[in-house]
Parts: C-alpha cells; structure tokens; sequence
C-alpha cells in the first residue's frame, strides 16, 4: 500500500507552522510522518523544525539527490529530504510543508498528492505578518502581493485543490484539518 504525499501550502504567515505543530501529536497518533524542511535561512528565524544550512550546503545536497523535492522563493532555497519516498512506500502518509510556486512540480512527481491551501483574510495576514516582525513594511506588501497573484491565477486554478481557512482560531483549523485528512482517506 501506498502513503499519501499531504502536500500543505499557504502564504507566508497564514499559520504553516502553527498548524503543523498543532497538528502534529493526533496526526502521529495515525502514522502520518512530518518531513522536516532543509531551508538556506536560520532554523532560529523560521518559526518550523526545519535544518538550517548556507546556499553551498544546500546546493551540495541537490546535487547529491538528496532531496525528494527543492525550490526557490523569496530569496531561499528550501528542500524536501528524500526519505519521504521511503516512508511513502511503506505506506505511510506524509505531511510536508510546500510551496504554492512549486505545486505543479511536486504535482509531476507525486501524482495522488493531496494539495491543501491554507488560506487567511488578508487584513489578519497583513497583521500576522507586521507581528512577526521579519520583513519591511514594503516587503510584507510584496509578499501580499504575491499571494493575490498567485490565488487569483495559479494555486486557486488547480484541480483538487482542498482550501482550509485559517483566520479563526488554530484549534478550529486542527479540527477541520484532521476531518478533511479522514474524508479525503475514505475517499480513495
């Protein structure tokens, strides 16, 4: 049996991170595995368990094969360990952290994936992202900019594409999280 690539993306500050910690405890409680992301950019500053490396480890590593799957965005290189394709065939379910830009890519390599958009109002985002205090205002503005481009014409465009709105409180997005996981589980 096959596991499921559970594939979550959403703009910066709609709550990734949150969510997947949140969710961590009952998703492990059911065999779902969490890949941990390699990201050119300090663990301490990410907010996600995630290995921090420079941009020549990281390039080492791709051109090693060591990731499953690897992108660019925002100024950083980000890469999915390969071991999820291990996991995968023993039929474990695996949840990763993606990106809206590299869906198709991850789409051409993981066909059955399940594409899951977080999505949050952008005046609670816009918020979350002056609170967090890593970027510039105009920075913050590009990224909101980005993520209207890439709702209106890309992500949002995609065939089953499942949206969880991420606005109210993180326990209520777990809930409907750990609901779609089961229905989308009955459904295959």
């Amino acid at each position: 049996m096959q596991g499921r690539l559970i594939y979550l993306m959403g703009p910066s500050g709609s709550g990734k991170d949150s969510l997947l910690q949140a969710a961590r405890a009952p998703l492990e409680a059911h065999g779902c595995r969490f890949a941990r992301r390699v990201i050119t950019r300090s663990a301490e500053s990410v907010g996600e368990d995630a290995l921090g490396v420079s941009l020549a480890e990281f390039e080492r590593l791709e051109g090693e094969g060591a990731f499953a799957l690897s992108w660019r965005a925002n100024g950083l290189a980000y890469g999915i360990p390969r071991e999820i394709d291990h996991w995968l065939s023993a039929g474990q379910d695996v949840l990763i952290n993606g990106s809206r830009g590299h869906l198709d890519a991850a789409r051409r390599r993981y066909p059955e994936l399940l594409a899951i958009l977080l999505q949050v109002d952008e005046a609670v985002l816009r918020e979350r992202l002056l609170a967090r205090g890593r970027e510039t205002p105009e920075q913050i503005e590009q990224r909101l900019a980005r993520s209207r481009r890439l709702s209106t014409s890309g992500t949002a465009a995609q065939p089953h594409l499942v949206t969880l709105d991420n606005s109210g409180p993180l326990q209520q997005t777990v809930s409907r999280l750990l609901r779609l996981l089961d229905e989308t589980r009955r459904c295959a």
